[in-house]
């Protein structure tokens, strides 16, 4: 039986801008951009885990505004459940990240050209269109 991994994951947007992270080379997807988050614990809601792993990893806060997106990859004995919660922050803007070695403010109409890991893709074409 496949298992399934429920991600979870903050489309930060502020100024026509969102929040995109680079992960650390030699990680998994090491090299490609995501928007930060990470698992969903048991017992979590989507909304307590995002904002764990926000504080977590980009020691910072954010408010969750509305789940944008939720879509199933497959990745051979494991399907990656990514649940894009749009946010805002409600704590100082990140500056450094414990899991990626970039962190950028990009324009949502430039979204396209960065190399973005296979489940953060749902998001940003729906962010893409809709700019």
């Amino acid at each position: 039986m496949r298992r399934i991994l429920h991600v979870v994951a903050a489309v930060i947007v502020r100024d026509g801008a969102v929040l995109a992270c680079r992960r650390l080379p030699g990680k998994s997807a090491g090299g490609l951009w995501e928007f930060p988050g990470g698992k969903v614990e048991e017992g979590e809601t989507l909304s307590e885990a995002l904002r764990r792993e926000i504080v977590e990893e980009l020691a910072t806060d954010v408010r969750v505004i509305e789940e944008l997106t939720t879509d199933d990859t497959d990745l051979g004995e494991v399907t990656i459940r990514l649940s894009c919660l749009r946010c805002e922050l409600v704590g100082p803007a990140p500056e450094a990240s414990s899991d990626h070695d970039r962190l950028e403010w990009v324009p949502i109409d430039r979204l396209l050209e960065l190399e973005w890991a296979g489940p953060d893709l749902p998001a940003v074409h729906l962010l893409s269109v809709s700019a």
